[in-house]
């Protein structure tokens, strides 16, 4: 599940706060088709210029796509040179302070009861194991685990010892109803991630205490 960084899903929030490109963003996201500059012109009653500025903006802030088309029912010299046009991404853009990630949490838990209803095995057991194959697939290629923890939200902080305190739990609200279900799989999320980064998973180890996340990572061997 790839998600856009926490400061560009802010800021691609934060330019929709602008009237005029929230109204272009609207019309792009409204058309069934990919749309190009002129005929958002039009429907806006904007000038090409300004419409032209703040499409690139979307795109830029991660709310648009840009595709290149042939214009449909024109004709002569020039007619056949493909036109830009825009489209709303395919995936979803949200954002919160400070990050959360109920979308994976949500991802983890379906896949988990499929599971379950699968072969029957204990949905815990289940859960434990899809959440450490989600942690593993999505580390792998990273730089290092401390770069996937800062990218997915944990927030790591050095504990003075070569390991980290994770400040922020990106699943908080949901652990706070349901702990022992959901740091049981911020765990094994864990557990894989340290793995997907090359390291032995055993450097997850719980952590005690309020006002951070129920893990912590411990200095490398």
């Amino acid at each position: 599940m790839y998600r856009l960084p926490w400061a560009d899903r802010i800021a691609a929030v934060a330019s929709l706060t602008d009237a005029k490109r929230l109204q272009l963003f609207e019309l792009v996201a409204a058309s069934p088709r990919p749309v190009g500059r002129d005929e958002v012109a039009e429907a806006a009653g904007m000038a090409r210029s300004t419409v032209s500025f703040h499409l690139d903006r979307l795109v830029q802030d991660g709310l648009l796509a840009v595709e290149f088309h042939k214009p449909a029912g024109r004709t002569g010299p020039g007619s056949g040179r493909p036109a830009k046009m825009y489209r709303p991404v395919g995936s979803e853009v949200g954002a919160s302070v400070p990050d959360r990630n109920y979308d994976l949490a949500g991802e983890l838990m379906a896949a988990a009861i499929e599971a379950t209803q699968a072969d029957g095995a204990p949905v815990g057991e289940s859960l434990r194991a899809v959440a450490f194959r989600k942690g593993r697939e999505l580390a792998e290629g990273s730089e290092g685990l401390e770069e996937f923890l800062a990218e997915a939200g944990y927030q790591p902080e050095p504990d003075g010892d070569g390991g980290y305190l994770l400040a922020n739990c990106p699943f908080h609200r949901l652990s706070r109803d349901h702990t022992a279900v959901v740091c049981d799989m911020n765990g094994a999320f864990l557990r894989g991630a340290a793995v997907g980064c090359g390291g032995p998973e055993d450097r997850v180890v719980p952590a005690a205490g309020p006002g951070h996340c129920c893990a912590r990572i411990t200095a490398g061997s």
